[in-house]
């Protein structure tokens, strides 16, 4: 049973429910009657069950969501949407260390991270859209029609929502992509059909428990745990208005494709190869632990981490050494003990997806410098591992592993390093270390991504948008660019 002992009373009577999905402002079962088992990462125990939600229950929500939105959402005030927002950000807070202990149970990170980073940011972002819902507005516009002279007219633009959306979510931030997804959608007026991961969607349901609590609305938000059948029904489902996908390149590809049914609209949130570039002038105190924490951070279970990393030749050997210093002394262990550092990989499937990796990269040449297995114990735990002697055209170099496996490269040459960092399908992230800031502005303007982080990584707040080029997304998360994407604008124009 491993450390699940130490949690809460509250967080073991949650898991000894049997959960249900959210539509329409009821807990229900799921239409076939059946559920499946969520376990722990750290030792593969089974810790809850939850309702196996399928196409009939994706129907369900979306007639919900759809009376709701055509009904009581659309007739409360921005005001009111905002003081909801607030409220449930509120509720956050007041279930701060439940929440960190279910996150840590059913991912596997670190309970300090969970505490320190996913719940305050997913409070923080809750709160950022409420003050964005009564600051949605049109313009007015002075028109001149040539073919009707003499005519004066009043023409000016409002904004509206999309409508009914549905929002799939990711296993790596279960609850703060939840929050993400949810906050601008509900700031902007729409209502919502939520699928989290089938392997983490404890947070999810108790982020449902607080929206029940909060006041919203029947129907506002609908929650649907399930497999990736019912994910395909609600893209390609005809009542939805709009999908909103955070998740692998691949698997937004098929998203894209179920969507083009009733040409609803996409936003995606896809997959990264991001390059992590140290310059000879950097400040390595600075550049080394950052250049660890950009790729062992969250088990290396990020989009966004810095798994390419390019090191000047003449501080190559220097950082090498570094890094390779922190990765051994990195504490894997269970989430919930407070000493660890690097919980377990996911599931069984991510840990052998993983270790397949790192044998194509040693079978095409690479060499381990640290790690490269997982440890023989019970769950899913790999080494924080660096790959060197790669080529560019090797998969570890090529393809997102989303694991704590770094390839480290060297480069003397700035035109070539942009040329190596910039040859890759993705562009969600990149970072670069450097104490000249003319050079640190030029490489960052000359690097094909959606954020770069300079002398810092992993860096994320609710006003700054986040999301990629090329084939890692479409659209933003954060910020104001996230509201519009959950807006249409209307023209009118009155002959005056």
């Amino acid at each position: 049973m491993g450390l699940i002992g130490t949690v809460n009373s509250t967080v073991r009577s949650f898991l000894s429910q049997p959960h249900r999905l959210w539509i329409d402002g009821q807990w229900v079962a799921a239409a076939s009657g059946q559920s499946f088992p969520v376990e722990n990462p750290a030792n593969g125990d089974t810790i809850s069950q939850v309702a196996k939600g399928d196409a009939a229950d994706i129907d369900r929500a979306v007639r919900a969501a759809r009376a709701a939105f055509e009904g009581p959402w659309s007739q409360l005030s921005a005001s009111a949407r905002g003081r909801l927002l607030w409220r449930l950000a509120d509720l956050i807070d007041q279930n701060a260390d439940e929440l960190a202990q279910l996150e840590s149970l059913d991912n596997g990170k670190p309970i300090t991270v969970a505490r320190a980073g996913d719940v305050p940011l997913a409070a923080d972002i809750f709160r950022y859209m409420a003050g964005w819902s009564t600051k949605i507005s049109g313009k007015t516009f002075p028109i001149s029609v040539p073919y009707t002279p003499g005519a004066e007219y009043f023409a000016y633009t409002t904004k509206e929502a999309v409508g009914v959306v549905g929002q799939i979510i990711p296993w790596n931030f279960p609850l703060l992509m939840a929050a993400w997804k949810l906050a601008p959608a509900l700031a902007a007026g729409c209502t919502v059909v939520l699928k989290p991961a089938e392997q983490t969607p404890l947070s999810a349901l108790r982020l449902g428990q607080l929206i029940q609590d909060a006041g919203f609305p029947s129907g506002v938000v609908n929650i649907v745990t399930g497999f990736g059948e019912a994910g395909a029904h609600l893209a390609q489902h005809p009542g939805v208005d709009k999908v909103a996908f955070t998740g692998s390149t691949e698997v937004g590809r098929l998203i894209v494709a179920a969507a083009a049914g009733n040409l609803k609209k996409v936003t995606l949130e896809l997959g990264g190869k991001s390059p992590n570039i140290i310059f000879d002038d950097a400040d390595l105190d600075v550049a080394i632990p950052g250049a660890a924490n950009a790729i062992f951070f969250n088990h290396g279970q990020c989009c966004c981490a810095g798994s390419r990393l390019y090191i000047h030749d003449k501080v190559y050997d220097k950082v090498l050494a570094g890094i390779t210093q922190i990765a051994q002394t990195i504490q894997l262990g269970e989430g919930l003990d407070p000493k660890t550092q690097m919980g377990p990989l996911v599931s069984r499937e991510q840990l052998d997806r993983v270790c397949s990796y790192v044998r194509s990269g040693v079978e095409s040449g690479a060499r381990v410098v640290v790690g490269g297995r997982s440890l023989e114990k019970a769950g899913y735990f790999m080494q924080p591992t660096i790959l060197t002697e790669t080529r560019p055209d090797m998969k570890v170099v090529r393809e997102e592993i989303f694991g704590p496996v770094m390839t480290a490269m060297r480069f003397t040459d700035t035109e070539d390093l942009l040329r190596q960092a910039n040859d890759t399908e993705y562009g969600l992230a990149a970072g670069l270390w450097t104490r000249d800031v003319r050079k640190a502005h030029q490489v960052s303007a000359r690097l094909r991504a959606g954020t770069t982080w300079i002398n810092c990584y992993n860096i994320f707040d609710a006003a700054l948008p986040f999301g990629g080029y090329k084939q890692s997304g479409w659209g933003r998360e954060m910020g104001e660019d996230a509201v519009n994407l959950y807006l249409e604008t209307k023209s009118v124009c009155l002959l005056k």
